[in-house]
């Protein structure tokens, strides 16, 4: 009868791979260790295959195509981000046995046998699986695009996922990979709720999920943590077994957090954040999403405009040559045509200002527009670098 062997859940920032000079190397590094730890926990319990639950950053599906949950069953896992390029062997038996059985179990999941994956599965295939012959089975669950799953939805998937991993012969490990508190490209963006994380952190210590998979995803959106639904996943196919916390950084704009629950090492005591977390969260309970909303068919050309930036470089090109061209190009009322000018601004105060980026304001998803804006800056400073040689 197959098992689940190994249980984590790890941060995925972007920031691992870019570096930027914003960003403190002691913090990025210490995630890192911690994820090689759980690395080393895959050497311990020697799994036939990994099944990683992760999101996209609006570069998988969006616009196109939006499921709820896919699995990925092709040959082969590809993963792309930051200039590196992973292909890593898909565990079919299992991904068409979790198919087959999460759509009779009344999940209508979709799948892809060719998506391009972004960083938060490349994040976990660099630096927990780094290099071990280990087969995955990727698994999307949406986050930033509402409608999301409910957490206690996305339970029930983690505990039917269990029943077809026991029906099975091979030894399985899960991979959570997202979270913790952030609001990347709102207005937010620099002020995380460390509160939440600590509150959260501490409830895991104790195995005590029901108090994270009661909360509905206006909450999570709240606190910054949609990308917690893959945690919730994982907490359905484990149970309430406690987490160990491996490392949590509190960066400018993010928690990051490593967490590991199997091997489960029975240490005792709450970590330090854990220590700090205050007896309850308050909510606004408003009912409706604060950060993270449905984008406006409306606005579909300029998320379009801006998700094309980010996959064609001959557009970037273009666009920071003329940008006026590219924009009625793609048909952009005034308003949105110079709201596009501030994706060239690079100073870091535009991120902290506590106010909403000029793209947001126009319709763009926040998300969408700072994964773009990384992109084209990144292409503008390569250009500068070209011509002074």
């Amino acid at each position: 009868m197959g098992q689940i062997v190994a249980a984590f859940a790890t941060v995925h920032a972007p920031q691992l791979f870019t570096r930027p000079p914003s960003e403190d190397p002691a913090q990025l590094d210490a995630d890192i260790a911690a994820m090689r730890e759980l690395g080393r926990s895959l050497d311990e319990t020697k799994p036939d295959a990994i099944i990683v639950i992760g999101s996209d950053h609006l570069e998988t599906f969006f616009l196109s195509s939006v499921p709820t949950f896919a699995v990925m069953s092709g040959e082969v896992s590809h993963a792309v981000f930051a200039g590196r390029d992973y292909k890593l062997p898909i565990h079919q038996g299992l991904a068409e046995d979790l198919l087959e059985g999460l759509m009779r179990a009344n999940f209508d999941m979709s799948y892809s046998q060719d998506a391009e994956l972004g960083h938060a599965f490349a994040a976990v295939y660099e630096w927990v699986i780094e290099g071990r012959k280990i087969p995955v089975v990727p698994i999307f669950v949406n986050v930033y695009l509402p409608p999301l799953a409910s957490a206690r939805r996305c339970e029930a998937l983690g505990r039917e996922i269990k029943k077809i991993i026991e029906k099975r012969p091979e030894r399985v490990a899960i991979v959570a990979s997202g979270g913790m508190s952030h609001y990347p490209g709102t207005w937010k963006y620099s002020q995380p709720n460390f509160d939440f994380d600590h509150w959260a952190i501490a409830k895991m210590e104790k195995g005590e999920h029901d108090a994270l998979l009661d909360l509905s995803v206006e909450q999570l959106d709240e606190v910054g943590n949609t990308e917690m639904l893959p945690w919730m996943i994982l907490f359905g196919a484990i149970g309430n077994i406690p987490g160990e916390l491996l490392s949590y950084q509190p960066t400018w704009h993010h928690g990051h957090a490593v967490m590991r629950f199997l091997p489960y090492s029975g240490k005792i005591g709450p970590s330090k954040e854990g220590q700090m977390a205050p007896k309850t969260i308050q909510f606004k309970n408003s009912g409706s999403y604060e950060f993270y909303k449905h984008p406006a068919a409306s606005s579909y050309k300029l998320n379009k405009l801006i998700y094309d930036l980010r996959h064609k470089q001959d557009l970037r090109y273009r666009f920071l040559n003329s940008t006026k061209d590219v924009t009625d190009e793609y048909g952009l009322p005034p308003a949105e045509a110079k709201a596009m000018d501030t994706l060239k601004d690079e100073s870091i105060d535009a991120l902290r200002s506590l106010k909403d980026h000029p793209l947001v304001e126009v319709g763009a998803h926040p998300l969408g527009m700072l994964m773009c804006l990384v992109v084209v800056q990144a292409e503008a400073r390569r250009l500068r670098a070209a011509q002074t040689q």
